[in-house]
């Protein structure tokens, strides 16, 4: 037993923690337990000195000293505090109201929506909650097919795993050992691909099954002019205009500036002259813009602001990821106070929650640590390693695997726990086959974001369940008998945005440019033209081996003998 176990201590101690988590054990717990089991194990067999749980403590220590982590209770306070403010409802019924005349409005809507909460919030139990409870009610008073609407408010709300500042990518950034500013930028552009992705498979709805998504009746569209005209026109040239600065200042701009940092700029640039002008007509009552410009600009400005606050400041190098999440956190109480809803009471849920979510990370966090401790001792990452490596086709057929694992994995895991298991140990064999572990771990993110969609326990489907009618109600503006929501409508409306995102994980890997483009230029440095210059003799034309004699109060005899010096 004794020899079984030198020789397979890795796969047995990783079998071992899967019983656990089968179990039901909390997986902090399990993760803590199976490390400290296995531990003692191989310390009574003679695998594992003594002496390695010392480092424990040390482990534990530089978790709480690790400022990056600050970052995850500063975005998730932020996201808290714009949700409970009323800034998704204003937004859900601003964009509802200017999609609403075409087909397809509403989901378009809370696609749009969604992207901008995830932009400012980075929580996907946040985003779903919100939009649920405000959206899904409008979709069913007028028509929207229950696949349809609780699919889109679902996967637009895991937007928020992928469109920066995303907790999980704070996650993946301090296993992978890169920084959050690179995960950041290279998350930018797939993460508004995707969005794309999701727009247009609305688009195809609407075309095909035009009774699954219908336009606004007239009489659901509130915001018009005096004369009864829906004002769109004057929002056209306020926006041409605003698109307009926003290229010009792009174009501006030198030409090996990084893609996500021109597109960050680029866009302060066209909001804030949209919002002076929105501004200055107000003040002076020039009655240039009409009711809906107004108010699609004094909606969507302030979250757009507060993007460029925490995103511009960490692509321009200006800030750490931490600083911005704390410059957010403070943009967040502000706009809650302009719109008199800040109260002791939202104060005080926000910070419970975020206390919730900060230590349920952590925990998971300092459990991990204790089963890599001794998973290492035990050459754990070397099974992993030859494993792995073994595998035929090279970096592809590496790619492949792992996708698929992962995406397995997430049918039983969330991604807080595929994050701590799954990516240490990955990513070391990522690295040695010559992959970068940036674009792996943007990769990782979006094949991770499936976990909140997966049938049958994807978080986002349960926040959707919770919030969802589950018995046939009457409207309150219609008076029509509304049918519940069924958890088979949930499960089948995922369907098709779990197979948008296994796309936008094929394109990933077909297309690294998605990835890389957002990073800027990388400098490389030829190491044949390196020159290591050596100055002989001091600025006193004395010789450099007595300076360093006297500095250190030796005789010169002892200096020459010590460098090495020849007689």
């Amino acid at each position: 037993m004794t020899e079984f176990l030198h020789a397979n201590m890795a796969p047995v101690m990783f079998g071992g923690l899967i019983v656990f988590l089968l179990i039901g054990f909390p997986v902090a717990f399990s993760l803590a337990a199976a490390g400290l089991m296995f531990s003692f194990v191989g310390i009574e067999v003679g695998l594992l000195p003594p002496a390695l749980m010392q480092a424990l403590p040390l482990r534990i220590f530089g978790i709480m000293q690790n400022d990056t982590l600050l970052a995850i209770p500063f975005f998730t306070f932020m996201g808290l505090i714009l949700e409970r403010s009323g800034m998704a409802e204003d937004l859900l019924d601003t964009i509802g109201q200017l999609f609403g005349p075409i087909r397809g409005g509403l989901a378009f809507a809370v696609i749009f929506v969604g992207a901008m909460l995830a932009a400012t919030t980075g929580v996907v139990a946040a985003s779903v909650i919100s939009m649920g409870l405000i959206s899904l009610p409008i979709m069913l008073r007028y028509g929207y097919d229950r696949r349809l609407a609780t699919g889109v408010i679902a996967a637009s709300g895991t937007l928020a795993q992928i469109i920066p500042p995303s907790l999980v990518l704070i996650i993946m950034a301090d296993q992978l050992g890169r920084s959050v500013g690179e995960l950041y930028k290279g998350a930018f552009i797939p993460g508004f691909v995707l969005t794309g992705l999701y727009t247009g498979y609305v688009v195809l709805v609407a075309i095909f099954k035009k009774d699954w998504a219908p336009a606004l009746p007239p009489e659901a569209r509130t915001i018009r002019e005096d004369n009864g005209s829906s004002g769109l026109p004057s929002l056209a040239v306020l926006t041409a205009v605003s698109v307009a600065a926003a290229v010009l200042f792009a174009r501006s701009r030198p030409a090996e500036t990084a893609t996500d940092e021109l597109i960050v700029t680029s866009m302060c640039v066209g909001v804030g002259l949209a919002f002076v002008l929105a501004v200055v007509n107000k003040v002076f009552k020039l009655g240039l813009l009409s009711k809906m410009a107004e108010r699609v600009t004094f909606v969507l400005i302030p979250p757009l602001g507060l993007i460029f606050l925490v995103l511009g400041t960490i692509f321009l190098g200006v800030a750490t990821p931490t600083e911005g999440g704390a410059m957010g956190a403070v943009g967040a109480l502000v706009m809650a106070l302009a719109r008199k809803r800040l109260g002791l009471k939202l104060l005080r849920q926000a910070m419970d929650s975020t206390m919730k979510l900060s230590c349920f990370v952590l925990f998971i966090l300092m459990g991990s640590t204790v089963f890599s401790l001794t998973f290492q001792g035990v050459d754990g990452p070397l099974w992993v390693e030859h494993l792995l490596t073994s595998l035929p086709g090279g970096q592809v057929g590496f790619l492949i695997v792992v996708n698929i694992l992962v995406f397995v994995l997430a049918f039983f895991l969330d991604f807080f726990e595929l994050s701590f298991i799954i990516v240490p140990l990955l990513g070391p064999v990522a690295d040695k086959l010559g992959i970068d572990l940036v674009w792996f771990g943007v990769l990782l993110a979006v094949n991770m974001q499936t976990s909140f969609m997966h049938p049958p326990f994807g978080f986002a489907l349960f926040f959707l369940r919770s919030v969802a009618p589950n018995t046939d109600y009457k409207d309150r503006l219609t008076g029509k008998l509304i049918s519940r929501i069924t958890t088979g409508q949930i499960y089948w409306g995922a369907v098709p945005f779990v197979i948008i995102q296994i796309i936008m994980v094929g394109m990933i890997i077909a297309f690294p440019g998605l990835v890389s483009g957002g990073l800027g230029p990388k400098h490389k440095i030829d190491l044949d033209k390196v020159q290591i210059q050596i100055q002989p003799e001091n600025d006193y034309g004395g010789d450099s081996n007595q300076d360093i004699n006297a500095l250190f109060g030796l005789p010169p005899a002892a200096s020459g003998a010590a460098s090495g010096a020849a007689p």
